[in-house]
């Protein structure tokens, strides 16, 4: 299984969809590793299960074992500050970013893998599930770390066209007959 089963998988009307995610594998100028971390970080915070199986799979054949968690870290670790700094953010009260968050977050710090590919599926995961606060940090750390906006835009595009696979599936499979 593997992008092309979800190429396959896209109705008709997701016709875009389809010809992005054929593309974002096969263009990328991300290396190997921030590549495939960012799809499968994205696949996971789409909390699709059908894209989850699919892209892991094959993300599986391009990760190092070590890669592969950090990719799950992130989605993981992204999925709490996410909520919780976008929260801060939107309350409007610029009190709340001065207080400490109180969160653990040492995989950040120590992902196993180069910081600025974690930072880069962390960026990703940010922008699937609406961080603003989070996506200007991590986009920062990724700018001083030598990687082009050109790059990140990539791990951008990655991230939207992985969460509008997963949110068409699932609508597909949620307006699916039900079989007795």
């Amino acid at each position: 299984m593997s992008v092309d089963a979800l190429k396959g998988a896209l109705p008709g009307y997701a016709k875009d969809t389809k010809l992005n995610l054929g593309s974002l594998t096969t263009t990328s100028q991300l290396t190997e590793q921030q590549l495939w971390g960012t799809v499968l970080a994205c696949a996971l915070a789409a909390r699709s299960a059908t894209v989850i199986r699919e892209l892991a799979e094959e993300a599986g054949d391009h990760l190092s074992a070590e890669a592969f968690e950090a990719a799950k870290g992130a989605a993981s670790i992204m999925a709490m500050n996410n909520v919780y700094y976008r929260a801060t953010h939107l309350i409007g009260d610029e009190t709340y970013a001065t207080l400490p968050a109180r969160l653990r977050m040492s995989i950040i710090g120590k992902p196993g893998v180069d910081k600025v590919d974690f930072e880069l599926w962390c960026l990703a995961v940010s922008a699937v599930n609406g961080c603003g606060r989070c996506l200007e940090s991590h986009e920062k750390v990724v700018r001083e770390a030598g990687l082009s906006r050109e790059l990140v835009q990539e791990a951008l595009r990655i991230a939207a066209v992985v969460n509008a696979t997963a949110a068409t599936l699932d609508a597909e499979a949620a307006l699916a007959p039900a079989t007795v």
